[in-house]
């Protein structure tokens, strides 16, 4: 199941909010070691034990903490001694019921020690065995309600169950009536087919799950003993679980430790469900997961492991240390609160930040990530010149208040947004004249710096005609908006949440019901639109009194609620309203994470969480308190995007260097060294165009306008489709590929953009006119192209080819051929010439006088001239075609193509 699931959580699933004004506590466990010890510490989970019914049980964990915060798993060699043996007695790391009474367990290893509380209520009462709490764990914990298996759509070998277990009624009566007597033998429970199956005795394509002796075989044999009873409507149901230790530090890779799954239910009662739980990991290199909850290390690194039950998935953090590593941490400089939370994570995870970069490589990654081109030879050298210790930070600050980064951020908005036209198809309102106002309006708050939370709350509500109204284009599709869609891209694009798996079966790997879904659904079920006056022009506006949204289960009418929140009074108003405001409420915790990890994501390459829009309890953020505190701050910052870009920065986080040392070369999580990314379609093809001081052309666009402000997501050129301009069609963040593929690189070798950009480029004629020196020219053609300066090993042998190319007559020659035979003007001149001479020679055979040639010989020798002009041209330009060259091999060097 772990393989399974490294593979599922890269799918469209939904995802984890934590918020809505709830505690955090149990969604995320608080990290248990961040006080630094001064002894072994001993940690027994749970800390306290009630045990409520005969027959109960609760497995214990041991675990040891050193001064280092390493953890060790020592349950099978503590010593233990109980107060009053009478009450409970311990077997096997398992703690079980005698007599109703108080007592406590004292627990010792390693000279440290600690007294766990025991209440013993019931003792001599056997629960009542129940399908939903003890029976369809079963399925859950060994497949059986996959999608692999009777989870399917139309079940397997005849046998249907719901898809994780979402409708337990239907699989009760799936189980026990649809056939009856096939698959439950009441006479005889021992030969009912469910459990004959499930044990080998008959054939079955899932083969055996676990045999008589296994608490799985005496749960379901207990149910079928009891008659196989339907649960009562008020039967205690589970609101939530733990996964204890909430946090392992291993040792080396042969380290293990076992875990313990607690549910809490709804009359206050705790249980140990660790038997029945499902366990996952996120990270089968770093840290797998057995099915009785045994976590091994496999590797250094950080990761998660999970438990499944009910509908509930929580997750522990493990990190795992090379073994017995000596780690000295280096002391790095702290610019403020973001290299404070990310160090601090570093240390646990014993891996040293690299170096601070350059100037060089810090100017060319600020300009490219704020303003979407590199710097100019001027503004480099300015820079590399100024002397001042905070001119970075005065860098910062002058780069955000450019006209280029409102551009930027107008272009990642509207791929947020899905600007975007349809061949100016008026179906369903995404025409282009209603898009250009929408895209002007999305620029108009990206100048102004409005705060996120108000731009966001006015596109919730956005109503009327969407030629007049730009936000009401939040409404209006390439296709028919169903309420389940909107809800979807809602979810995904403003809480960072994909609830796309909860519209069929609750979520296997997240908190997410079909409830949670459909009542998000029913937010949009009144959102209507009409057509207006002009052909073009839809009016979108919510219909108070629309039918809600049905449950396909069971038919409820599903009444509007937040996610993971409270269902607003809505009667008689547009529910959006209510939705607006709770959404970009500064205490909607997912709210603003969402946002600060959109800018993060930004800046480094991938999200604290990533990718940024599913971040889900099995998609935890790599680093939890930096994800809390950067939506902390931003709802303190009153939602002002530049103020977190700034904290972002001028972090020394974002200022490493991206060269690694022997301790993070293989991290690609925790933000020790900068991640080398390729640049957007957008910022690749401007940043060329920056360069050879070109401009470019675009469909129904202004000539000279760049990519980055193109209006539509329908507005492309072969060179950013083929770099991965998202099209915009969905809401997802995969729509930008920043993937390499070899039709780029064919496009970059032998594509026309590069090339007609160089050949129009008139930066290397002015230089050879200016009499500048072969390596004068290198140097401003690097500085230009890459924001560096040439190596003195690369400026020894360009200039060792210059002159190779350039000193040997037949070499120039034969590069003026090639630039002949590429120039127009020229083939046609040659062809013209060639014609006439033939014609002459015809007519000369024919025995015409040379008087009636005359005209005829004086337009051979006008082209004769010409082409010799030509020729010279050629000759004369054959320095710039080799400096050409040189551009044109920056252009493609992958020091261009991506940021670093």
């Amino acid at each position: 199941m772990s393989s399974a699931f490294n593979n599922q959580k890269h799918l469209s699933c939904a995802t984890l909010c934590k918020y809505m004004g709830t505690a955090l506590a149990g969604i995320f466990l608080v990290d248990a070691l961040t006080s630094p010890l001064v002894a072994d510490e001993l940690r027994i989970f749970p800390n306290k034990i009630k045990l409520t019914a005969k027959g109960d049980h609760q497995t214990f964990v041991a675990q040891l903490v050193d001064i280092n915060g390493v953890t060790r798993d020592v349950t099978e060699s503590v010593a233990i001694s109980i107060a009053d043996p009478s009450l409970v007695t311990v077997d096997r790391g398992r703690i079980r019921p005698i007599l109703d009474g108080a007592t406590t367990i004292h627990f010792s290893a390693a000279n440290a020690t600690v007294d766990i509380p025991v209440q013993v209520t019931d003792s001599q009462k056997a629960r009542d065995i129940s399908f939903e709490r003890d029976v369809m764990p079963v399925f859950m914990k060994h497949g059986c309600n996959n999608g692999s298996c009777h989870g399917a759509a139309r079940g397997k070998d005849g046998f249907m169950l719901s898809l994780f277990g979402y409708d337990p009624v239907g699989d009760h009566f799936r189980l026990t009536r649809q056939l009856i007597g096939r698959r439950v033998d009441l006479a005889v429970p021992e030969k009912s087919l469910v459990l004959q199956k499930a044990i080998g005795e008959v054939s079955h394509t899932g083969g055996q799950l676990f045999d008589q002796q296994s608490e799985d075989y005496q749960k379901m044999l207990q149910w079928l003993i009891a008659g196989a009873p339907e649960d009562p409507v008020d039967m205690v149901k589970p609101i939530g679980i733990q996964l204890l230790p909430p946090k392992i530090v291993f040792d080396g890779n042969e380290a293990s430790q076992r875990t313990v799954v607690m549910a809490n239910y709804s009359d206050g009662s705790v249980r140990d469900v660790t038997s029945l739980a499902l366990f996952l990991t996120n990270n089968e290199a770093v840290v797998s997961i057995s099915g009785d909850g045994h976590a091994s290390a496999n590797g250094r690194g950080g990761a998660f492991v999970f438990a499944r039950f009910n509908k509930f998935t929580v997750g522990s953090e493990v990190i795992v240390l090379p073994t017995g590593h000596q780690f000295e941490w280096p002391n790095a400089p702290e610019n403020n609160y973001i290299d404070t939370l990310v160090f601090e994570k570093l240390k646990k995870l014993h891996l040293a930040p690299s170096e601070l970069a350059s100037d060089e490589e810090f100017l060319r990654r600020v300009y490219l990530d704020i303003i979407g081109i590199p710097p100019s030879a001027e503004q480099y050298h300015q820079f590399l010149s100024d002397t001042r210790n905070d001119k970075r930070a005065l860098l910062i600050d002058e780069l955000l208040e450019r006209d280029e980064f409102v551009d930027l951020w107008s272009m990642k908005w509207g791929e947020l947004l899905r600007i975007r036209a349809v061949g100016n198809n008026p179906q369903y309102g995404r025409d282009a004249k209603a898009m250009i106002p929408y895209a002007r309006w999305v620029r108009d708050q990206m100048a102004a710096n409005r705060p996120l939370n108000e731009m966001v709350a006015e596109l919730v509500v956005g109503s009327g005609s969407n030629l007049i109204q730009p936000t009401a284009n939040l409404y209006t599709t390439a296709e028919p908006a169903t309420p389940a869609k909107t809800a979807e891209d809602f979810a995904q694009l403003f809480l960072g949440t994909r609830i796309q798996c909860a519209q069929c079966h609750n979520h296997p790997f997240d908190r997410w019901t079909m409830d949670d879904y459909y009542g998000f659904a029913s937010f949009f079920s009144g959102v209507s639109m009409r057509r207006g006056i002009e052909g073009r022009e839809v009016i979108i506006f919510n219909n108070n009194n629309a039918k809600a949204v049905e449950h396909p289960v069971d038919g409820r009418a599903m009444s509007p609620k937040f996610l993971g929140g409270d269902s607003p009074d809505v009667a008689g108003r547009d529910p959006r309203v209510p939705l607006a405001d709770w959404l970009t409420s500064p205490q909607n915790h997912a709210f603003r994470q969402a946002m600060a990890n959109i800018l993060w994501a930004h800046f480094f390459g991938r999200g604290i969480a990533e990718p940024f829009d599913d971040v889900r309890i099995s998609n935890p953020p790599s680093n939890q308190e930096l994800f809390f505190e950067l939506g902390n701050r931003l709802a303190e910052y009153r939602f002002d995007k530049k103020k977190i870009i700034r904290d972002i920065c001028n972090s020394r986080t974002y200022q490493l260097t991206s060269a690694t040392n022997e301790t993070n070369q293989f991290d690609d999580s925790f933000f020790s060294h900068s991640y080398v990314r390729r640049l957007q379609a957008e910022v690749m093809l401007d940043s060329i165009s920056f360069v050879t001081q070109t401009s470019d052309r675009f469909p129904n666009s202004p000539m000279g306008a760049k990519a980055s402000q193109l209006y539509g997501g329908n507005i492309s050129n072969y060179f950013l489709t083929t770099f991965g301009r998202a099209p915009r069609e969905t809401a997802c963040s995969c729509e930008v590929n920043r993937e390499a593929n070899l039709s780029q690189a064919l496009h970059m070798v032998n594509g026309d953009t590069v090339s007609q950009k160089i050949a129009s480029c008139r930066i290397i004629p002015d230089m050879l006119k200016d009499k500048k020196s072969p390596s004068e020219i290198i140097t401003e053609l690097y500085i230009r192209a890459l924001s560096r300066k040439p190596t003195k090993s690369e400026i020894d042998r360009l200039t060792e080819i210059l002159e190779m190319e350039l000193s040997d007559p037949n070499r120039v020659n034969e590069l003026s051929a090639t630039r002949a035979k590429a120039d127009s003007n020229h083939i046609r001149a040659t062809e013209r010439l060639k014609t006439l001479r033939a014609e002459w020679e015809e007519r000369q055979s024919e025995g015409q006088e040379l008087d009636s040639l005359e005209a005829l010989s004086a337009e051979i020798q006008s082209l004769e001239k010409q082409l010799n002009s030509y020729e010279k041209s050629y000759v004369s330009s054959v320095p710039q075609l080799v400096y050409s060259d040189i551009l044109w091999g920056l252009f493609n060097s992958t020091e261009f193509a991506f940021n670093h």
